[in-house]
């Protein structure tokens, strides 16, 4: 059965846009566990506009399921500069004080809306496989975010990395046109077999939603999907519970 990780994102900055705990990140958080959730998922960016510092460390406390952090390596501390809200510590760090089941390097900016692409690991190999070791050194399984790209894939394997995840934007934007949706699936099905002979995990996320999910589900090897904006939309019409219901029954 694949994972579901619930990506809580959403849910923090509803919260944040105003003074307030409500809703409440531990809560919903066991509420998606209770409804089947496998996971949760949080990416705690340094300007903390959703989830902050605070709200891993509360989730850290509770959760009996597996919590994965996401987030730029290279991210540094910043100092907060809002009342109440923790000074952002460095993404590794965080982790490293954490130690979370798995952490996901993903290569986002500042000025990202959102991650919307995977490691350039022609570039970057060599500065983010000392942190892939670092992290594996801690007993916290790594994973990079990844476009669906066999030469990239290959190179993520000499990281050292335990999983990939892809980077599911392009087959989410062929799926809602209706537009060569066979042939970008194949490219994630050539994505996957490549990972499998690197013996790479696979993870998969971003904008995975009720309607495309189910065929992506045929995607060889698949072990995980982290959905959070998509679901946290459906838990308006549906409710939270029935929407994570929903998912699950995707994922069959």
């Amino acid at each position: 059965m694949i994972a579901l990780s619930v990506n809580l994102n959403k849910i923090a900055l509803i919260r944040n846009s105003r003074d307030t705990t409500n809703p409440d990140i531990p809560e919903h958080a066991q509420m998606c566990i209770d409804a089947g959730a496998d996971g949760i998922t949080v990416h705690p960016r340094p300007d903390q506009r959703h989830i902050r510092v605070d709200d891993c460390f509360d989730l850290a406390r509770m959760l009996k399921v597996e919590f994965n952090i996401e987030g730029n390596p290279m991210t540094g501390p910043r100092r907060s500069d809002r009342a109440g809200v923790s000074d952002y510590p460095g993404f590794i760090e965080l982790v490293k004080e954490i130690r979370p089941a798995q952490c996901t390097l993903v290569p986002d900016g500042d000025g990202q809306l959102t991650s919307d692409h995977g490691f350039d690991l022609k570039r970057d190999g060599d500065t983010v496989a000392p942190l892939v070791q670092e992290l594996k050194a801690m007993g916290i399984r790594t994973s990079l975010f990844m476009d669906p790209d066999p030469e990239q894939i290959r190179l993520a394997a000499q990281t050292g990395t335990d999983r990939i995840e892809l980077y599911t934007e392009s087959y989410a934007d062929a799926y809602r046109r209706q537009d060569n949706v066979d042939a970008v699936l194949h490219q994630f099905i050539a994505a996957a077999e490549v990972a499998a002979e690197e013996g790479l995990g696979l993870n998969a996320g971003h904008d995975l939603d009720l309607h495309n999910l189910p065929l992506f589900t045929t995607v060889p090897g698949l072990l995980e999907v982290s959905i959070g904006h998509a679901l946290t939309v459906d838990a308006i019409r549906l409710g939270l519970a029935n929407a994570v219901k929903a998912y699950r029954g995707a994922l069959r």
